[in-house]
């Protein structure tokens, strides 16, 4: 079980800013900007590379969740990231989606 869906069960604290039937967003404990939130699916999915076509309809309404948090938020920049694996970057291995906004950001990332 990782510390993702330990918050889903909310079997641990987090600053919760959205949630609906299949996602959940949260605050990041180590923002990487002033506005850093992930989005997760409630179904408990590794990574992008562990979607399944019976997840076409998940994937979505992750976007679309993504989408919604910003909005809420007044975030009208934004970079949305999502890394696969560990080479990537990936430390929690349930498919999630960073929002980061809030400053100018620059590509490439640095």
């Amino acid at each position: 079980m990782t510390i993702f869906q330990k918050i889903i069960d909310r079997e641990i604290p987090a600053d919760i800013v959205y949630e609906d039937d299949h996602t959940l967003a949260f605050r990041d404990i180590s923002p990487k900007a002033p506005t850093h939130v992930l989005v997760i699916p409630k179904k408990a999915v590794a990574g992008v590379s562990s979607l399944e076509e019976t997840d076409e309809h998940l994937a979505g309404k992750l976007l679309l969740s993504a989408a919604e948090v910003a909005r809420r938020l007044d975030l009208h920049d934004y970079r949305l990231v999502v890394n696969n694996g560990a080479g990537a970057g990936q430390t929690v291995f349930h498919l999630h989606i960073h929002i980061l906004g809030g400053r100018p950001l620059g590509w490439p990332p640095g």
